[in-house]
Formats: C-alpha cells, structure tokens, sequence
C-alpha cells in the first residue's frame, strides 16, 4: 500500500530536493491501494486461514495512514520506515520492498497498477523480477485459487485472460470493486493487530545502497500559471484562423 498526498488537495514539490511537498495537502492511501487490499480481503472472507498482510515504504509519519489497512481487516503490517530511503527512486524501492517480501513467506502479492502521485507504473513488474516469480499485470478482475490465480486484461478490441502459478505479483486496475470503509470494531482491533516496523540495515540494504540512485534529477521548477488561451472571432474566416493556429503548433 502507498501513502500519497490527496488527490483532491493542492500537491507540490519542494522546489529544493524535487521530492514530494508531503505538507501541502492531506496524505492518505492510494484508492488504488486499498482497491488491492480488498481484493485479498474478500478471498480471505470465504477462506478463514488466509493470513492479509499489509506493507509499505513510506515515513515514520505514514503510521496512523498505514493502520487504515488493519482497520479495513488486514491481519498485520509492515512498515519500512529510514531517513536514508526518502529519495529512493522506483530501483531502490522495489530492492527494498523485495526484501521485505522475502521475509513474509508470501503466497501473494497484490499490487495496483499505478499510483497517483508518481505514476511509475513498473514497481509490479520489478518486483516480481527480483522475487523470481511470474507477473500479471493490470487485471480486470481476479480469481485466486489454492494453487494459481488468474483474471482479465482489457486491451484493445477485446479481453485477454491469464493465469499464473502461486507464488505470484499482480496488480489490479480500478476495475476492481471499492474498498470496504473500517467500521468501529475494525478500528478498535486495528490497535492490537501486529505492526512491525523496519529499517533499510534489517533489510540488508547497505548505506551505500542510499547513496547510489539509478535515476538521477537534473532541474525540478514550479510549474507555470495557466495563461489566457488565444480566442478568435469569426468574421467569416473563423475556420481558416482556427487552421492556421492549428498547423502553426504542429497540432495536425
């Protein structure tokens, strides 16, 4: 699960570092996210031995956001949480996130497609090649049985199914059903739930490891105000000018 500022809240960049302004606006769980863990929860419904952990890379801050997916119905959570992981680019996060993975003795992973802050769109298909297994992405839908999953694709023109053999990483796109809201009880059993918290060295990342970004920034600025459009007066020639405009920015 990702913690990500509100999508309907003012995001920011700190124009210093170029890392998210996580001040600037609200910080919640990716509705993608959640749509994920309520996928493994509603398996874990009709199979009572289904054991749902939540995890997440995200600041110590991200605690209390991270505790919604106990209250929702997770069984435990983990919680990756160092200084030296803020700039992390998507290499980085899916070592670390890999690692942590191996320690759970997992079955599998459910991820979402894509999330709204970064929009990497790739930290699935890494993660599944760091953890040697199959990977099946941007599903419709999902069907999990004891020994495989499988579920829907749309792509052009039609639907594509696939399947692969436990133990697996897919993502999930919006497709998937909401999210169940955390009732009261959820909430109040969410306080005694398991909640481990890491750190990069009890992963095996090394300090090195910090300071060696695959990705590198150049520039990051604010971006520019929206300036008033060009607006044209028909006079007969209304369509010629509108051409004109069009050919002159390389629009047709």
């Amino acid at each position: 699960m990702k913690e990500v500022p509100d999508t309907y809240g003012e995001r920011k960049l700190d124009l210093e570092t170029g890392l998210a302004d996580r001040a600037a606006s609200e910080a919640v769980l990716d509705e993608i996210s959640e749509r994920a863990l309520e996928v493994a929860l509603a398996y874990a419904d009709a199979h009572a031995d289904t054991e749902v952990v939540v995890m997440s890379m995200a600041p110590d801050s991200a605690a209390t956001t991270i505790r919604k997916g106990l209250a929702m119905g997770a069984g435990s959570a983990v919680h990756i949480a160092d200084p030296g992981l803020a700039a992390a680019d998507l290499g980085l996060t899916a070592r670390t996130l890999a690692a942590a993975i191996r320690r759970a003795d997992f079955d599998l992973v459910i991820t979402g497609n894509l999330s709204t802050d970064g929009s990497g769109g790739v930290l699935p298909a890494m993660l599944a090649e760091l953890l040697g297994v199959p990977n099946a992405t941007a599903l419709a839908s999902v069907e999990i049985s004891d020994g495989s999953v499988s579920g829907t694709r749309n792509v052009d023109g039609g639907t594509l199914r696939v399947s692969a053999p436990l133990p697996a990483v897919i993502s999930i796109t919006e497709a998937l059903p909401d999210a169940r809201f955390p009732n009261f009880k959820g909430i109040m059993a969410a306080k005694k739930k398991p909640f481990e918290t890491l750190s990069a060295a009890d992963l095996g990342i090394e300090p090195e490891d910090l300071s060696v970004a695959v990705s590198i920034m150049t520039a990051v600025s604010e971006k520019p105000p929206r300036s008033a459009g060009i607006k044209i007066t028909d006079e007969g020639d209304g369509g010629t000018k509108i051409a004109e405009f069009l050919i002159e920015n390389r629009l047709v």
